[in-house]
């Protein structure tokens, strides 16, 4: 039976609901053999995922995932990042500090309308890394919405009454900051981004330029032709081909670890090609 892994990863560190630590005993379970931890703008939940892999014997990737900013909102991953790196630290900090800032006028507009949300209770509760899925949540606790869905559909979404957008860095700093940090940054789940191959083209040929080296070709939404597609194009331009679920725990419950929805599977060959190309960054920097 040929191994398997799961690259795209999140956890309570950003907007899943599921630990870091509980993340590696599942896929220890699953019979995985490594995942990624890939929360969004932060890597505050690596240190406890590479220690419960440490002791169950799974290896456990350092990575992140960072939104950027290209006309749309467009994901780099970053893996075999220097957690400590300053440069990375920096970016996060800042990207920490202004989603702070965004949730807070959220939170006063939801008060403002009767909508009693507390969001010093919901940091308490929630740590630095709060998003709107963390606000959907308290809206159906609080009887405003039937799920999370319903909330970002009714309240926070974009066009509804308590949406704010958030500014974001460049894509350019995104690849960027990731190499600094040694990693290898990947554009995440291209086709999410509704271009035509010409732009796709593009946007992948910018990132190339400020330094990008692979391409997620295996995603829970993607069937078999859309991968083969995607690895076409990484062949073509020379990026390493990556994989993932894009686990979310009860706030995608439709996608599982592993399996994504029921038919991924990243071959663990993979990995060592994102780990040769790792360690030649490294070398390098």
């Amino acid at each position: 039976m040929t191994k398997t892994i799961d690259l795209h990863i999140h956890t309570t560190a950003s907007d899943g609901t599921v630990s870091p630590a509980a993340v590696v005993r599942c896929a220890k379970e699953l019979g995985l053999s490594a995942v990624a931890i890939t929360d969004h703008d932060t890597v505050s939940g690596c240190a406890e995922a590479a220690a419960a892999g440490q002791e169950l014997g799974l290896e456990v990737v350092p990575g992140v995932e960072l939104s950027s900013r290209y006309g749309k909102t467009i994901h780099i991953l970053g893996y075999f990042v220097r957690t400590n790196s300053p440069a990375l630290t920096r970016v996060l900090s800042g990207v920490v500090a202004e989603r702070d800032a965004r949730n807070r006028k959220m939170a006063a507009l939801m008060a403002a309308d009767g909508i009693p949300i507390d969001y010093d209770q919901m940091c308490s509760r929630f740590g630095t890394s709060i998003g709107r899925p963390h606000f959907g949540e308290v809206l159906v606790e609080l009887g405003r919405a039937e799920s999370v869905q319903d909330a970002f559909d009714r309240y926070i979404e974009k066009g509804q009454p308590y949406y704010l957008p958030r500014r974001m860095i460049s894509i350019e700093r995104s690849v960027e900051v990731i190499r600094e940090a040694g990693g290898v940054p990947v554009l995440a789940h291209p086709f999410q981004y509704k271009l035509e191959e010409p732009a796709l083209r593009q946007l992948i040929e910018h990132c190339m330029d400020h330094g990008l080296l692979g391409l997620e070709c295996r995603y829970s939404l993607y069937d078999e032709e859309q991968s083969q597609a995607l690895l076409k194009l990484a062949r073509e331009y020379g990026l390493v081909p990556t994989g993932g679920s894009d686990f979310h725990g009860s706030n995608k419950p439709h996608i599982a670890i592993g399996t994504g929805t029921g038919s991924l599977a990243v071959p663990a060959a993979w990995l060592e090609g994102l780990r040769a190309v790792a360690t030649s960054t490294k070398k390098r920097s």
